[in-house]
């Protein structure tokens, strides 16, 4: 074979296998600047690639979504009331997702306020922080029935949690990246209201600084299962994996019992975590 035919081979093996990745990404309804952005992220490599605007719009009152509300990689940013990206317990959210809802392809800005309230069972699809607030989530479902769901997107620049889990239910978290933060899912230590509460984390890029991926509540019944977890910038495993607590319903501080797995509460192998 030539060499002009064996660049033309190469080049329709290239055009190829971009072709196939758009029609993945398309099938997950993500499109336009979000497709770009999935191609450029490697299955191997360091969680590098944010998305880039498409505009921007100031939201001085909370977005209600019921259904699906699709923000087409626009950037949404506080104003007035939401005009904050400090930790107060009072503030309200960009977005607060009915039962059932949706929400996809948005980048939330600075000032964050709370990020993404969800009332029920809610997915987050390709949804990014670029500078968390108080969190960049939380997850309010009263129902044990309740699934919520976080599938691609990011957050970075955390002081202390990203998704907070207040209510009962399931929470997945797939393909996410996280970086410069506090703990990237926290089953809520002193809630007035107490559940039992599932944690699946999978395929996730995890980026230092950071002070640990998950704490849940060993004495509720919780359970964390890790799998997929890239670390990177990390050498010296300062970051803790999974954090077992003693929560409770008074508003206390909870206790810290342990970290790592334990094969009851918090459940993965050595090999399911791995670091460069």
């Amino acid at each position: 074979m030539t060499a002009r035919a064996e660049q033309r081979v190469r080049h329709r093996r290239r055009v190829t296998r971009r072709r196939a990745v758009i029609s993945g990404a398309a099938a997950f309804g993500i499109t336009g600047a979000a497709i770009v952005t999935t191609t450029l992220l490697s299955s191997a490599g360091a969680a590098t690639a944010w998305p880039t605007a498409t505009g921007s719009k100031a939201v001085s009152s909370t977005i209600e979504v019921s259904g699906t509300y699709d923000g087409a990689l626009k950037k949404f940013y506080g104003s007035g009331a939401l005009g904050t990206s400090g930790q107060d317990e009072d503030q309200g959210p960009i977005f607060e997702l009915a039962d059932g809802a949706t929400l996809k392809n948005v980048i939330i800005g600075t000032p964050a306020a709370d990020g993404v309230h969800c009332l029920g069972s809610c997915t987050l699809q390709n949804v990014w922080w670029l500078d968390v607030g108080e969190d960049a989530a939380s997850f309010k479902g009263k129902s044990s029935s309740a699934v919520y769901k976080v599938t691609g997107g990011g957050a970075k620049n955390a002081d202390d949690k990203v998704l907070q889990f207040n209510g009962a239910g399931k929470l997945t978290v797939t393909g996410f990246q996280v970086e410069n933060f506090g703990k990237l899912v926290r089953s809520c230590g002193n809630c007035k209201t107490q559940y039992k509460r599932t944690v699946v984390l999978s395929d996730i890029d995890v980026t230092a600084p950071g002070k640990a991926i998950v704490g849940v509540n060993s004495n509720y019944g919780d359970t964390a299962t890790l799998s997929k977890i890239r670390v990177h910038g990390d050498s010296k495993k300062k970051i803790k994996t999974c954090v077992r607590f003693k929560g409770n319903n008074t508003g206390k501080e909870p206790t810290e019992l342990g970290t790592g797995a334990d094969g009851t509460t918090c459940k993965f192998s050595s090999s399911d975590i791995t670091y460069d």
